[in-house]
């Protein structure tokens, strides 16, 4: 059973059911009322600004019917029903996590032991049916990365797989880039070596946050891919050392990438981003486009450089990695704020031929949501 009680100046109200107790403040429920005055039913989007909610906002009286409950605010003497499932999803009344580069439950970290379990949809699968996708993208997101088997292996093929879920994002290397053996590379990525596992871009700002590569040849020796999961690495390190964490996470590193006439892409981010509660939200690695450190103090320098050079061993770690082989028409998709990549060597025997572009996660993630919530979906649970 809920009940309701209301603080005696109005400021407030807590709710109760056994053993969970929320607040919610006055004028943080009345500036997400859902009533029609308040917001465009069609969109959800708000119909007013906080400039038109009194500041002296309080609520005059509160009541639980049902599965809603009914608040009358002052001085508006304005009624608003809300949803308490709504209200229980959106608690802010909740303990906070203490610990610096914490996750939430919706992100899974990993070591190798996912190697047997990598997410994997069907391409035509993923084409022709809404739950299937839904599904390989929840993976994704909760994971960081996915893989796709029985694509076509044609030219242009990883469009059709962007397509699925978002745009592709255009840069200096175009809409999209050839990675195979070139005689005169601009870029390490299109030479036969082996590459160190690595974020891409680190030197955009702001950075491409999706990334796929999709083989159309592969006949040649090795080059197999690996992921490793920043998140799980960067959680590592501060288990082992707080202080090698710390120095990595509060000062900024700097990248850039000249490598082409008419292009010096820079950036200043740390190599571990944490937003201003402690979540881990971003890794970026990748010693080929680390610049000059010059915002750390001197004092701290060799403290930082230890634990850049911890992290990188701990992201070579064997245990830290899932290796798989691309086949013709098969690809993969990274969280570039979360997630390395990298390549085993190959020989110059036979061709390798994949091709690469760039997108966002928040298509992605839209589009995952907005299947989420599809009531044909919902109902074929």
């Amino acid at each position: 059973m809920m009940s309701v009680t209301v603080a005696s100046a109005g400021t407030h109200l807590t709710l109760t059911s056994g053993q969970s107790v929320k607040r919610f403040h006055a004028i943080w429920l009345r500036d997400n009322a859902s009533d029609a005055e308040t917001r465009a039913a069609a969109n959800g989007q708000r119909l007013i600004s906080l400039r038109d909610i009194p500041a002296d906002t309080t609520i005059r009286s509160a009541d639980v019917q049902g599965q809603t409950l009914m608040v009358t605010f002052a001085p508006e003497n304005k009624e608003v029903v809300y949803d308490l499932g709504w209200l229980d999803a959106h608690a802010y009344d909740v303990e906070q996590s203490p610990e610096r580069g914490w996750t939430p439950p919706i992100t899974e970290t990993w070591d190798s032991g996912l190697m047997g379990n990598v997410p994997t949809g069907d391409f035509e699968q993923l084409s022709q049916n809404d739950a299937a996708l839904r599904d390989w993208l929840g993976l994704v997101s909760r994971f960081g990365f996915g893989k796709v088997v029985n694509g076509p292996a044609k030219d242009g093929a990883l469009f059709d797989l962007v397509a699925l879920f978002g745009f592709v994002r255009e840069t200096n290397y175009g809409r999209h880039f050839e990675v195979r053996t070139e005689v005169n590379p601009t870029n390490l990525a299109f030479t036969g070596l082996g590459l160190q596992a690595h974020t891409d871009n680190p030197y955009r700002d702001p950075v491409p946050t999706v990334q796929v590569l999709y083989c159309l040849e592969s006949s040649a020796a090795g080059g197999e891919n690996m992921v490793v999961d920043g998140f799980a690495a960067a959680q590592r390190l501060r288990d082992e050392n707080e202080a090698y964490f710390n120095v990595l996470a509060d000062h900024c590193a700097r990248f850039e990438y000249a490598g082409e006439a008419g292009v010096c892409l820079t950036s200043r981010r740390p190599m571990i981003e944490l937003a201003p509660d402690g979540e881990l939200i971003g890794v970026r690695l990748n010693n080929r486009s680390l610049a000059a450190v010059t915002d750390v103090p001197f004092e701290k320098m060799d403290t930082y450089y230890a634990a850049y050079r911890r992290l990188g061993e701990i992201i070579d770690d064997t245990a830290m990695e899932v290796t798989f082989r691309l086949n013709p028409g098969e690809a993969f998709i990274v969280d570039n704020t979360r997630v390395l990549h990298a390549r085993k060597g190959y020989s110059g025997e036979g061709t390798r031929w994949l091709q690469g572009c760039y997108a966002d996660k928040d298509g992605l993630r839209s589009t995952y949501d907005a299947l989420c919530r599809k009531p044909d979906l919902e109902a074929a649970e």
